[in-house]
């Protein structure tokens, strides 16, 4: 069955104009054709199409169904861009896929990028939650000053990757399951000694992700499934 988002759908049983030209001009649904609908707070709906037209597409509410959670924690991935935003997009869209509840970029010392659309990467997380049955669309947080992030309380574990040869522990190994997490992951160059000594001053633990040297988006991508592979209900 077809999935679209509709964030408003508590107060107007009208699908978003860009849903409503992809259900009616592309699928060609027709009244009493039955859809999904997700809020993205949560809720998936079981709908009919009443009207459908070339200017907009209604929908009558047969069913409210809540997802139960699919982890038991919080995760929050906070990671500097990439210049090449391809690589940022890949990444969105397979940690939604994955499993996470927020997303921050992070603006380094380091960064090869210092400016984000963040317009984009929604709509590829709104993609990526009706790709995989997800009625939670992640937060989505634009270029935040790396100092600024982590003096931000925050509840749970708190994680910085890096490459220095520091004593760091597997993410794997320390990580408490059904404890919130925050896991930061730096730009190609990796975090400046003086953020990683911030980080740690604050609480950040600091963590290895195996004896491979990764790519920021797959070092943030291996740390998303490794916490959310431990957190499953």
């Amino acid at each position: 069955m077809h999935v679209f988002y509709t964030p408003d759908i508590e107060r107007s049983q009208e699908l978003p104009e860009e849903e409503a030209a992809h259900a009616v001009r592309v699928l060609r649904l027709q009244p009493g054709d039955k859809v999904m609908l997700t809020d993205g707070k949560g809720c998936f709906y079981q709908a009919e199409i009443s009207i459908a037209d070339k200017k907009r597409c209604l929908v009558n509410v047969l069913e409210k169904q809540p997802q139960a959670p699919l982890w038991k924690n919080h995760i929050h991935l906070a990671v500097a861009p990439t210049k090449n935003m391809d690589r940022m997009e890949w990444l969105a869209e397979k940690a939604t896929e994955i499993g996470l509840d927020e997303i921050t970029f992070l603006d380094c010392r380091y960064s090869e990028r210092k400016v984000i659309k963040t317009e984009r990467i929604e709509k590829i997380l709104v993609s990526a939650i009706k790709q995989s049955l997800k009625a939670k669309l992640p937060l989505l947080h634009g270029m935040t000053d790396f100092s600024k992030f982590v003096n931000q309380p925050f509840s749970g574990q708190k994680f910085i990757a890096h490459c220095y040869k520091n004593e760091r522990q597997e993410l794997k190994d320390i990580l408490h399951p059904g404890e919130d997490a925050v896991v930061l992951i730096g730009p190609e160059g990796d975090f400046s000694e003086e953020e990683v000594s911030l980080a740690l001053s604050k609480g950040f633990v600091p963590i290895s992700l195996g004896p491979s040297r990764l790519r920021t988006e797959t070092a943030a991508l291996v740390a998303t499934h490794i916490i959310n592979l431990a957190n499953q209900l």
